[in-house]
């Protein structure tokens, strides 16, 4: 979010004591940030152009406590966002959702909504390059999972199967993302895998 003075309020991060060592595995990185590093190392790259979509917000009240800090008291959201990302990739559109869980034996599909199902479903019908990419945090693994993949698993729970999706079965019709210094998730090399 923009603030009229372009900062953003600093807060002091406090260490919980006995807190956990950070890992280099896990990077004390959410995959949102993990992401947006990598999409950023692509763009300088001159690789992609994949961008996070904004949330439209409808801001209702603002209070400015003084002339260089403004307030938001009140938002609504305008409506339901699609997915978390898109863009270019190789004169193909591109467009993803990005989902951590902590959950060690499946992917809950609690996590996905109807529009963004939709959606992509509306991506793929369309030619474009539609997946979700699924970070089992207590796995430290990241994959790369086909929306056309997904599709199936989310017709079935309505129709008494599962809520979720098995983590073995994301083992095995997923695909591992790579951790790279500087491509933090390559998903590209992904993609040259399975569609150049």
């Amino acid at each position: 979010m923009n603030y009229p003075n372009g900062k953003k309020p600093t807060v002091p991060l406090e260490r919980k004591p006995n807190s956990k060592e950070i890992s280099f595995g896990n990077r004390g990185m959410t995959l949102e940030e993990d992401i947006n590093e990598t999409n950023t190392y692509y763009l300088s790259r001159n690789k992609a152009i994949i961008h996070k979509k904004p949330t439209p917000v409808q801001i209702v009240r603002v209070d400015y406590p003084k002339r260089s800090a403004a307030v938001i008291k009140e938002g609504y959201f305008k409506q339901a966002s699609t997915t978390d990302y898109n863009g270019v990739y190789r004169q193909k559109y591109i467009d993803f959702e990005a989902k951590e869980t902590k959950n060690k034996t499946s992917f809950p599909l609690s996590n996905v909504h109807e529009h963004q199902i939709t959606h992509m479903r509306s991506v793929c019908e369309h030619g474009g390059i539609c997946f979700l990419i699924i970070r089992f945090a207590n796995h430290d693994e990241t994959y790369f999972f086909p929306a056309m993949k997904l599709f199936p698993y989310w017709e079935s729970q309505f129709n008494g199967g599962r809520k979720s999706i098995p983590y073995k079965d994301v083992q095995r019709i997923g695909h591992l993302i790579p951790f790279h210094y500087q491509a933090r998730v390559d998903y590209l090399s992904i993609i040259d895998h399975l569609y150049f």
